[in-house]
C-alpha cells in the first residue's frame, strides 16, 4: 500500500487538509492524535513519562500536556527523549492501523514527520504551507496560548522551505477553497502514479 506523509508546520491546517482527504475516502492517521492517546493509555508509555519528567508528567492519571510542553519545547534534549519514547509504538500502532486498511493509498498526518525520520517510510510527501503571521494568528485562536509559545514549537520543527525540498506536493493553505481544489488534484494524480 503506498504511503503519503502529510506534514506542516503548526498552525498551517494538516489536520484541515488531513479531512478533505478523507471526505475523497482515503483512510488518513492522525499520528499526533493516537501519540496523546497511547500515551493516556500505555501503561509503559506512562511509566516511561514519569521517569522522564517526574510524578506531575500526569494529574487524575491523565496527561499533564502543558507541564510536558513547557518542558520540551524550551529544552531539545527532553523532546529527543520524549520521542525515543513515544514514536517507536506510533509507528507499530500505524503498521497494525494499516493492515485493516482497503484503499489505493494512505494518508499518514505527523507534524514532525522530517524531524523524526518518519519521511524516509513515505512513498509520496504533502507539505501543507501557509504564512506564519496567519499560523500564529490561528494558533492564538485555537490554543488559547501566547505568541511566545507558539514560535518555541516552531523553533522545533523544520522550515517550510526546508520540507518543500523532500516533499513531492505543496499545498498553500491560505484559502480553503483554493485548499481543497489543490487536494482533489493531488488525489488524482496520486491515483495516476500507483
Amino acid at each position: 500500500m503506498i504511503i503519503v506523509g502529510l506534514t506542516g508546520g503548526i498552525g498551517s491546517g494538516k489536520t484541515t487538509v488531513a479531512k478533505e482527504f478523507e471526505a475523497l475516502g482515503v483512510p488518513v492517521y492522525i499520528a499526533d492524535a493516537e501519540a496523546k492517546n497511547l500515551m493516556n493509555k500505555s501503561k509503559i508509555i506512562k511509566r516511561k513519562l514519569i521517569q522522564l519528567f517526574g510524578d506531575n508528567a500526569y494529574i487524575n492519571n491523565k496527561l499533564n500536556k502543558q507541564f510536558i510542553a513547557d518542558i520540551i519545547f524550551n529544552n531539545k534534549d527532553y523532546l529527543q527523549k520524549m520521542n525515543t519514547i513515544i514514536h517507536p509504538r506510533v509507528a507499530k500502532h500505524f503498521e497494525k492501523w494499516m493492515l485493516k486498511q482497503d484503499a489505493s493509498y494512505v494518508i499518514k498526518e505527523v507534524a514532525i514527520l522530517f524531524e523524526n525520520g518518519g519521511h524516509k517510510a513515505c512513498d509520496y510527501i504533502i507539505t501543507v504551507t501557509a504564512p506564519k503571521d496567519l499560523r500564529i494568528k490561528r494558533l492564538l485562536i485555537r490554543d488559547n496560548t501566547t505568541k511566545d509559545k507558539i514560535e518555541a514549537i516552531m523553533n522545533n520543527q523544520w522550515t517550510d522551505e526546508e520540507k518543500i525540498k523532500y516533499s513531492q506536493y505543496i499545498i498553500e493553505n491560505s484559502d480553503l477553497e483554493i485548499a481543497k481544489n489543490q487536494v482533489v488534484d493531488i488525489h488524482n494524480d496520486i491515483l495516476k502514479r500507483i
